[in-house]
Order: structure tokens, then C-alpha cells, then sequence
């Protein structure tokens, strides 16, 4: 089961409905989790919440289109060997994926799919910093995104 809690900070919009980011999260989950269920937040913000928690945690005072924040277990929280079932939250500012879309010349609902799936890999603990690993990373978000019905979201 995945439980998503998906916030907005602005007006809620067509695109993402709760039935898609289940959809491109589900098919993101790439590691077999051992609990049920799967828990994570999506927060849809504006440019300007997305600049000051871009600013505060990454130190680039600009918004930026997607943040992942893993989950970290509170320090005093005890460990009985078992992982929790809360991935950590995404922070997607709605303003930049539709300009980037346009730029990009993709549909938003490709580009708002491409966002949450990026994501999500970063909730599990991939990225993109050094070459190799941005290999990795892009291979599987190419993989998924063809799963899910859309193009190559590194092609023009």
C-alpha cells in the first residue's frame, strides 16, 4: 500500500491528481521495502516557498523544481532493526515545472511525472552528483518514465 499525503501551498491545480503521483511513485519504488505501507509526502508550493527552502537547505537563493528530503530517524527513536515505512517528502514548486515543460517542449503531465519520479529516487537514496551515479540515476528515471507511458525526459 503507499500512502501519499499530497499538500498544496497554492491553489490546487489539474495536474498532479493523488491518482497519478500514486501511480508515478508506485512504479518509482525501485528497492523491495520490507514493511507495508510505503508512506511519503508531495507538497506542491509556489516560487517563493520553493527559493526559501532551496536557499535555507541547498544554499541557492532561487526556487528550484523538485527538493527531496530523505528521512532521518529522530535521534533518540529506537532502533528495533526495522526500517519505517516514511520515505521523506518532495517539495515541487509548480511554477518552475510548467515553465520548464514549456521550455522543454513536454507536456506538463510528462514533465509533473518526471519531477515525482525524480524524486522519489532521490528519497531512496540515489542522485545525481558525480557522473556515474547521474548515469545510474538517469537510467532508471528513463526506465520508469517508458513504463509509465511517456518518452525520454533527456531528449529533446
Amino acid at each position: 500500500m503507499l500512502d501519499i499525503d499530497l499538500q498544496w501551498g497554492i491553489e490546487e491545480q489539474a495536474i498532479p491528481t493523488l491518482e497519478q503521483c500514486q501511480k508515478w511513485v508506485h512504479l518509482s519504488i525501485l528497492e523491495p521495502r520490507s514493511f507495508e505501507p510505503v508512506e511519503m509526502t508531495i507538497r506542491i508550493v509556489d516560487a517563493e516557498e520553493s527559493q526559501a527552502l532551496n536557499f535555507e537547505y541547498r544554499g541557492k537563493n532561487k526556487p528550484t523544481n523538485v527538493l527531496s528530503f530523505e528521512f532521518e530517524q529522530p535521534p533518540g527513536l529506537v532502533d528495533l532493526g526495522e526500517e519505517l515505512p516514511y520515505l521523506g517528502d518532495l517539495v515541487i514548486c509548480a511554477e518552475v515545472v510548467a515553465q520548464e515543460a514549456k521550455e522543454q517542449n513536454k507536456s506538463l503531465e510528462a514533465h509533473w511525472a518526471h519531477m515525482i519520479v525524480h524524486g522519489t529516487l532521490h528519497l531512496q537514496g540515489y542522485d545525481h552528483i558525480d557522473d556515474d551515479d547521474a548515469e545510474e540515476m538517469e537510467a532508471h528515471e528513463i526506465e520508469i518514465m517508458q513504463n509509465l507511458g511517456y518518452g525520454n525526459p533527456y531528449e529533446e
